[in-house]
């Protein structure tokens, strides 16, 4: 053999390992390639389902924003009518009954100075202080303080 033929081998041989590489390189591919589609096959089936899911419970959502909205426009609704009658009644009620509580007063003055020839003297309520953590009466302070 001469120099020329083992180089032709020795091309022929590489050439074959090279080959034997690429086709293994290939398969593996196609293996990745038979996975990543199964792969997207099987979110695809699942994430129908979970879109189909989630559209029906923001339609819930928006029903129960709906009602909820429809109440608070109610509730307010009613504030602004109690609100309104508690004013009327106020205005209504309002003046006249300070009128018949100072009316009542009065007679309960003039009545007490027909009796009594003078006005009743506001009875005396005991006051107390703490000092040190105990009550003191009121005379008693007094005592203290002169």
């Amino acid at each position: 053999m001469t120099g020329g033929e083992v180089a032709g081998i020795l091309v022929a041989v590489f050439w074959a390992i090279l080959v034997s590489f690429l086709a293994v390189v290939l398969v593996r591919l196609a293996q990745t390639l038979r996975a990543t589609t199964k792969l997207v096959a099987d979110v695809t089936e699942q994430a129908v389902p979970l879109l189909a899911d989630a559209s029906a419970t923001v339609r819930s959502a928006q029903t129960q924003l709906d009602r909820v909205d429809a109440i608070a426009s109610d509730v307010q609704e009613v504030t602004s009518n109690a609100s309104a009658l508690s004013s009327t009644v106020a205005s209504t009620f309002g003046g006249p009954l300070v009128k018949v509580a100072a009316f009542g007063y009065g007679v309960r003055k003039a009545l007490g100075r027909e009796r009594g020839g003078r006005e009743e003297a506001p009875r005396a309520t005991t006051r107390r202080s703490v000092i040190v953590g105990r009550t003191v009466p009121l005379a008693r302070r007094r005592k203290q303080k002169g």
